[in-house]
């Protein structure tokens, strides 16, 4: 292609991401160029550019750390700690604006935008990417290796130690209101009829609230859709809804098979629905709280 400028994968860049690189690179002239010299020190000015990244930086960071957190993150909707992320500037992942903060560290999640975090790193702002937690064993990794980022690693066995501490309870208060009954028999149904297998953190959910997850039946260990004539074929004893609802701009197509007649006259409909929310988002200790509900609410 005549004229195409190339990324650092070999593939054509659009105007658009030309530009933005351009303008980037001379904000970073003007302020003296990246932050390419290694760290000795805990970072002083933090910026998290990821939902996920968000909650553990606002558990785990010392006062003033942190100094930007995603948009998401002011969203009560998906996110636990809102109240203490909208004391904070947010950002929408952009290049420019994230370079301007001069954090001296940046967060993301491996699928956090991808060509701002390429330029960051281009233009040498440290950046360490999160994976995306798939189970509770999971959380204490992410916590410790937040901690060791943030220089908060005694925080971070603080929480952790707790996380156990209330795990165990929650094992405990999960024989007593199962008894010898195996449970019954669940499944998590979100926009588009998505559902969580279980090598997923909501199918992990799942499984420490003592229910057996009907997308692993279907062969959807790793999540996957499901048509409404399946679910309704496979008959489960409980159902999990996705947080059924109106988008901002209005109907939200996405959610409407969650208020299908034939869903709403189901079995497990009528046997009570409950409704997977915030603490379903990111894997931290609140999904604890995601636990402790579904136990009680599909309790014999």
């Amino acid at each position: 292609m005549s004229g195409a400028t190339q990324g650092g994968g070999g593939r054509p860049m659009s105007v658009f991401a030309r530009a933005s690189e351009v303008l980037v690179l001379s904000l970073a002239l003007t302020l003296g160029g990246g932050a390419g010299a290694a760290q000795t020190a805990p970072p002083a000015r933090v910026v998290s550019m990821n939902l996920c990244t968000d909650q553990l930086a606002l558990m785990l960071a010392a006062p003033g750390q942190l100094v930007s957190v995603s948009y998401l993150a002011h969203d009560g909707a998906v996110a636990p700690l809102r109240a203490a992320a909208r004391a904070l500037p947010a950002n929408r992942g952009l290049a420019e604006e994230i370079y301007l903060l001069q954090p001296d560290l940046v967060l993301a999640g491996r699928y956090s935008t991808v060509a701002t975090v390429a330029m960051l790193e281009r233009l040498g702002l440290p950046v360490i990417r999160f994976e995306p937690e798939n189970s509770l064993d999971d959380i204490e990794d992410a916590l410790t290796r937040m901690g060791a980022a943030l220089g908060r690693e005694a925080r971070a066995r603080a929480l952790i130690a707790d996380f156990r501490a209330d795990r165990a309870r929650l094992e405990e208060h999960l024989r007593q209101a199962r008894a010898e009954a195996d449970g019954p028999r669940a499944v998590l149904y979100s926009a588009r009829g998505w559902t969580g297998g279980s090598q997923t953190l909501a199918g992990d959910i799942l499984r420490a609230a003592g229910l057996r997850n009907l997308a692993d039946e279907l062969g959807l260990a790793w999540g996957g859709m499901v048509a409404l004539e399946s679910l309704l074929m496979a008959d489960p004893d409980r159902l999990i809804l996705g947080q059924p609802g109106r988008s901002p701009e209005g109907w939200s197509e996405a959610r409407a098979l969650l208020h299908h007649p034939a869903l709403r006259h189901s079995r497990a409909y009528r046997a009570g629905v409950a409704t997977n929310d915030r603490d379903w988002v990111c894997g931290t200790p609140f999904v604890l709280d995601a636990v402790a509900r579904l136990i009680d609410e599909t309790a014999p």
